[in-house]
């Protein structure tokens, strides 16, 4: 079990006020992920009170929010805003990039660590648009492109910086989550239940073992992978 052992390690989580993150976040400092001076800061901050960086959990990101009245017309493909491309591109690929450039380099430096950038089931299959049919069959929303296509983004990246710092002792992988329960309405929560074959969304607690494997030696030889952790939703 003392592969799992964390003790004594740092380990940096983006996004540690989402979902996710706030079943994994222990000290909080703030930063923005799209600004290199601010992740700059967040290295400086952990490096002065920790003496090195051992992990990081790319886990910052944005999704579609849409006005509930518009939400249909608006989030279809066809009339998908490019700002709102843009801007969740820019947090959740270049917004990647960044963290795994700046906070990514010191562990390359002392030749050991481990980087996992959270992708989604959305980075290996397309959305399946029936989950957001709504019980009397009007559509109350669309998945829209830019999540899937940035996610899909996440994980060509780990590929990429996994072969580029392998010889540097820094592990790369990716880690697939499916989708949180977060007070959705009960016909969605219903919809997704069916699609799965566990039979229900995931907790917030549900990816905290992951998390752990992959920053843990546990996961030594473990690189440029993506662990699924999604329910079965990939499997049918």
């Amino acid at each position: 079990m003392n592969l799992f052992d964390l003790s004594g390690k740092a380990v940096i989580v983006t996004g540690g006020l989402g979902l996710i993150g706030r079943a994994l976040n222990a000290m909080g400092h703030g930063a923005d992920i799209t600004d290199r001076a601010s992740l700059e800061k967040l290295r400086d901050a952990v490096i002065a009170r920790f003496g090195h960086i051992d992990g990081l959990v790319n886990n910052a990101a944005i999704d579609d929010k849409f006005d509930p009245a518009n939400a249909a017309h608006e989030s279809k493909f066809e009339n998908y805003p490019v700002e709102r491309f843009r801007r969740s591109i820019d947090a959740n690929v270049t917004g990647t990039f960044l963290a795994c450039q700046v906070l990514g380099t010191p562990m390359a430096q002392q030749k050991k660590g481990s980087i996992i950038n959270v992708a989604s089931t959305y980075g290996l299959v397309a959305p399946d648009q029936k989950l957001y049919i709504k019980p009397d069959g009007t559509q109350a929303f669309f998945k829209g492109p830019a999540y899937p296509t940035g996610k899909h983004a996440v994980i060509g990246l780990t590929k990429f910086l996994a072969a580029y710092w392998g010889g540097a002792g820094v592990r790369v992988n990716t880690l697939c989550p499916g989708g949180v329960e977060n007070s959705q309405d009960a016909w969605f929560q219903e919809n997704y239940a069916k699609r799965t074959p566990l039979g229900h969304m995931a907790a917030p607690t549900d990816y905290a073992g992951a998390v752990v494997f992959l920053c843990s030696d546990a996961s030594g030889y473990m690189t440029g992978s993506s662990l699924v952790v999604d329910g079965g939703w990939t499997a049918w």
